[in-house]
């Protein structure tokens, strides 16, 4: 078997309600990065225009997006079958940045995990938005009335 080279990867679909990645999305991908808990493995943008999808790699939108000083170690990971299918669900006018995230941290633990014969045989994520609603609901149900 392989050497575990990845740690888990996670792909992001993130639908923008413009053409155009806002400069501040950037500033934040950056500085997750610089952290080293994740890796950016591999990036693809999809334009909805009216004259259909556009479907586009790192470097074609560098300028749009300026992260073209980040490495993808993974580059095609992000196939153009998934990438059209995750199109078509676009609203016409909009842009969506699909990201491959390793997450870094877990690298070794997945190699622990598999060299002591155990598996993992579930994982969920729970989006941002459900967890702080559920503990602003805990915590307000804490509060006297």
């Amino acid at each position: 078997m392989a050497a575990d080279t990845f740690g888990p990867v996670e792909l992001f679909v993130i639908q923008f309600p413009q053409e155009r990645v806002p400069d501040s999305f950037r500033s934040s991908v950056l500085a997750v990065l610089a952290g080293g808990a994740v890796t950016l493995l591999d990036l693809m943008v999809i334009h909805h225009t009216e004259q259909g999808l556009e479907l586009l790699e790192l470097e074609m939108v560098g300028d749009e997006i300026d992260l073209t000083a980040v490495e993808l170690p993974a580059q095609g990971l992000i196939g153009n079958e998934d990438l059209e299918a995750l199109g078509d669900e676009l609203e016409v006018g909009t842009t969506a940045l699909v990201l491959a995230i390793e997450h870094t941290w877990a690298r070794d633990v997945a190699a622990a995990v598999r060299e002591s014969g155990a598996e993992v045989v579930a994982t969920e994520r729970i989006p941002a938005d459900v967890v702080n609603e559920i503990v602003a609901l805990a915590q307000s149900a804490d509060e006297p009335v």
